[in-house]
C-alpha cells in the first residue's frame, strides 16, 4: 500500500459528516482502492485521528473489540443502533 492509496482513504473517511455512516467497501470505492480490507488496514493503523466510527462492517455491525465504543460515539452523533447493528439505509451517507 502507498501514501497515495493511504491519503485518499484518508480523505474520504475524514469527509463523512456526523451522523452518516459508509461501510469499509463503500469508503473503498468512493477512494477507488480495490478492497474493502486496505480501508480496515488505513484505519487500524493510521486512523487514530479519524472519525473511524463512522465505518462499519457490510452489514452495519461494528468489529467486536471496538463495538462499545464506536456505537457509544455514534450515538453522541444521533445514529441508534438494534442489537448493535445500525440500519445502513437510514444512516449511509449517500452524497459524494
Amino acid at each position: 500500500m502507498n501514501d497515495e492509496v493511504n491519503e485518499r482513504v484518508r480523505e474520504v473517511i475524514a469527509g463523512i459528516p456526523p451522523g452518516h455512516l459508509l461501510t469499509h467497501g463503500d469508503v473503498a470505492a468512493r477512494a477507488g482502492v480495490t478492497s474493502a480490507r486496505i480501508v480496515g488496514r488505513i484505519l487500524a493503523t493510521d486512523g487514530a485521528d479519524l472519525p473511524w466510527q463512522r465505518v462499519l462492517r457490510a452489514e452495519g455491525s461494528c468489529a467486536p473489540h471496538l463495538a462499545e465504543r464506536q456505537l457509544s460515539r455514534l450515538r453522541a452523533e444521533g445514529v441508534t443502533a438494534a442489537s448493535d447493528r445500525v440500519d445502513l439505509r437510514q444512516y449511509r451517507w449517500k452524497d459524494n
